[in-house]
């Protein structure tokens, strides 16, 4: 048996990339130098130790980025879309790590559950020393809803980002990667077919009514309940929408840590399930839990 996909990165809209940065820094994350991607999206990542990172996305060249979405390609189009009907900031994607993005195509296809065309790009790629390299991808997209609804896509690395990484993946709030990716159902009939479908992995009933995915390496939950003791966004107030991004739980090694860096910026947080939440903020787009591994 073919063991599940792993969670490789999420899509996280912003309106500006400054704001997002010095927002995540403020939660006490390392944030990577922006980079600019050739259909007129830029981002600052935030990579973590287990392989994962965050990726906050925000619109650089309006004329490539549309340009882009004329052209048909699948990843502007999907976050126009989300941009112009759920919101500017959000969580809208999840992706999946592939070695075989084309199979991915052709197995989304025969679920019909594809969401277009496979897409290639390359963009450079610069590291805090300075030193610049370049990253290539290929990614083959799923989706379940409309266009404006959250989806997911494989991302295949035709040429790797660059091996070392350490300096970027040590957070002052302790973070080393992801726990838990909750999901709202919303009106969607094909949710879990869909995360099953990507990530290779069936869901199973959880105590209190979800379906959890335990994929390579962390939960998918698909709930249709408040997320975090209703200190999220309740993305379940949008009337009829389909499948939403709700929130994402962090692994951190030390609560007391990830708290003590919190407060020195003044960051809100509650303590809920033994969790600290930190809900939606400008350049933060859906709320964030922190909890020990």
């Amino acid at each position: 048996m073919t063991k599940p996909y792993r969670v490789d990165h999420l899509v996280l809209p912003v309106e500006r990339l400054d704001v997002a940065a010095n927002r995540l820094a403020n939660l006490g994350f390392t944030v990577a130098p922006a980079a600019l991607h050739p259909f007129g999206t830029h981002n600052a990542c935030v990579f973590f130790s287990d392989g994962t990172y965050l990726e906050p996305l925000a619109i650089a060249d309006p004329a490539k980025y549309n340009a882009s979405i004329g052209r048909g390609d699948v990843f502007t189009g999907r976050d126009h879309a989300f941009r112009k009907h759920v919101g500017g900031e959000g969580f809208s994607a999840l992706v999946a790590a592939t070695e075989d993005a084309l199979g991915d195509h052709d197995r989304f296809v025969a679920s019909g559950l594809t969401a277009g065309n496979v897409f290639e790009f390359s963009r450079p790629v610069k590291m805090p020393d300075g030193s610049q390299s370049e990253a290539a991808f290929r990614l083959a997209f799923a989706a379940s809803g409309s266009a404006e609804d959250f989806f997911l896509f494989s991302c295949q690395r035709l040429q790797a980002l660059p091996g070392d990484r350490s300096a970027l993946e040590r957070h002052a709030n302790g973070v080393s990667g992801l726990s838990e990716i909750v999901l709202f159902v919303g009106d969607d009939p094909n949710a879990a077919r869909l995360i099953e479908t990507v990530f290779g992995c069936g869901g199973k009933i959880s105590p209190d009514g979800d379906v959890v995915f335990a994929t390579g390496n962390a939960c998918i939950r698909l709930t249709e309940k408040p997320v975090f003791n209703g200190y999220a966004l309740n993305v379940a107030g949008q009337g009829d929408a389909g499948l939403r991004g709700a929130g994402i739980v962090l692994s951190v090694g030390d609560l007391a840590v990830t708290a003590a860096a919190l407060a020195a910026n003044g960051v809100f947080c509650m303590e809920t399930g033994g969790r600290l939440v930190v809900p939606a903020a400008p350049g933060q787009g859906v709320a964030f839990a922190f909890e020990e591994k």
